[in-house]
């Protein structure tokens, strides 16, 4: 098992370099200059150069892609002669370190994943996703639990009356559920829920967790705000859950001890909750653990749609801005929450089935 799993976090580790790889060059060739676009287009050519260089962005292209890298490795390189070395992390200035091993001017130094910092800002890449994460990952989670809820009950109820009016109006539901953009999705729930029905609902077409009151005097908790986007992020896994929830009831209510639980005089709802979806969840809740990384690197979107201050709306005004360091730094925390609910995902199947890791 020891093996398997080192074998696992081995690639998780190669994957995840090649991602940062891929962000870096891509973000580093695309078109537009950061520092224009923090001094205006008037400036002239010395005030941009001088920022450029600020931002290291002078160097060429190799010696800033290892400096990117030594920024991100938790054992990296700091040059005690030179602080002002691109190459070698000034931990002082960046964030603490403890420093392992000195060798001349150089020293091999532990510290956090450093994630620059925002040309606008100039806030720590970190801190703006330790302020943004938080929203998303619980607009995720609601979405996540609404659709297992309603995929569930709609699944066994579509597999208990099989080629019914009801099985196939689940069946197109669930299909269009699965086909909708989630940005046009978003527009539509938001035109019909808020606006058209709005006297009924009392529902926001924007707005976050928090609103401020009506007298400008503090904040408070606005719940309702997070029903339409829980809703429009939850359709397409609700669609496959239900889905997948009938098909995986059809299967063991065809088994043998289905048909001996009911010989034996079990009533249908002591058969049907107690013996067969039971053993139907397996592959609803393995579904359901791939769905919440999903969500969570989806919901770009859903949040600028309802202007839902997660990290969505992040990494767009990231974009429209040239704020290359909040956009890469967002990208690649979205990339090792994924990696790392692969992994772990595959660890469990390691643990309880053995023969997953003989391949």
């Amino acid at each position: 098992m020891l093996r398997y799993t080192l074998k696992r976090l081995f690639y998780g580790l190669l994957v995840l370099l090649g991602v940062v790889t891929l962000v870096f060059f891509l973000f580093n060739i695309l078109p537009g200059d950061p520092a224009r676009m923090m001094l205006g287009q008037r400036a002239d050519a010395e005030s941009i150069e001088i920022v450029n260089r600020d931002l290291g962005r002078n160097k060429p292209i190799g010696l800033q892609y290892l400096n990117y890298l030594n920024d991100l490795l938790p054992l990296s390189f700091h040059n005690n002669a030179d602080s002002s070395s691109y190459f070698f992390l000034d931990g002082s200035k960046y964030a603490p370190y403890t420093t392992l091993l000195k060798a001349g001017s150089t020293s091999v130094v532990l510290k956090a994943p450093y994630l620059r910092r925002s040309y606008q800002s100039k806030r720590k890449v970190s801190e703006i996703i330790a302020s943004a994460f938080p929203q998303t990952a619980l607009l995720a989670v609601v979405a996540l639990t609404f659709a297992l809820i309603i995929g569930l009950l709609l699944g066994v109820v579509s597999a208990l009356h099989k080629d019914s009016w009801i099985d196939r109006l689940t069946l197109v539901l669930s299909t269009l559920g699965m086909s909708l953009p989630s940005f046009f999705a978003a527009i539509l729930i938001a035109w019909f829920f808020a606006y058209l029905l709005a006297d009924w609902t009392h529902l926001n077409m924007f707005g976050n967790l928090y609103t401020v009151d009506d007298y400008g005097t503090g904040e408070y908790l606005d719940l309702k705000n997070l029903i339409l986007p829980a809703l429009t992020l939850g359709i397409r896994p609700l669609a496959t859950l239900t889905q997948l929830t009938k098909n995986s009831m059809l299967e063991v209510l065809s088994q043998d001890y289905i048909r001996t639980a009911r010989a034996k005089g079990l009533s249908p709802r002591r058969v049907i909750f107690h013996h067969a979806l039971r053993n139907a969840l397996n592959p609803v809740v393995t579904s359901a653990s791939g769905w919440l990384a999903g969500l969570l690197a989806g919901a770009v979107f859903v949040e600028y749609v309802f202007d839902w201050k997660g990290m969505g709306i992040v990494i767009v005004d990231g974009l429209d801005q040239y704020d290359f360091p909040v956009v890469m730094g967002c990208i690649l925390f979205i990339c090792v929450l994924l990696i790392a609910i692969n992994i772990l995902t595959d660890i469990l199947y390691g643990l309880l089935d053995p023969r997953v890791r003989i391949q």
